[in-house]
C-alpha cells in the first residue's frame, strides 16, 4: 500500500508573481502557500500541483461575498 506523503510545494517564482494579476480587477497577487490572493478584492486562486489556477470560476470569493455562479 502506498502511504499518503505530503510533499512541500515550491513557492511561485518571484518573476511569475510579477506578471500574474487577478483576472477580475488586474491587481497584484500574493503567494499564500495553497492559494494566490488578490491584493485588491481578496479572491483566492488555488494552486494545484504547483500551478496557479487563475480562473474566476475556480476562485474562492473574498470574505463576506457569495460565490459567482
Amino acid at each position: 500500500m502506498a502511504e499518503n506523503v505530503t510533499v512541500p510545494r515550491m513557492p511561485i517564482a518571484p518573476e511569475l508573481l510579477e506578471i500574474l494579476a487577478c483576472p477580475v480587477d488586474h491587481a497584484a497577487v500574493t503567494d499564500e502557500t495553497t492559494h494566490l490572493v488578490c491584493s485588491s478584492c481578496g479572491r483566492r486562486y488555488p494552486i494545484r500541483d504547483g500551478i496557479p489556477v487563475m480562473l474566476v470560476d475556480d476562485a474562492e470569493p473574498p470574505a463576506g461575498e457569495r460565490p459567482i455562479s
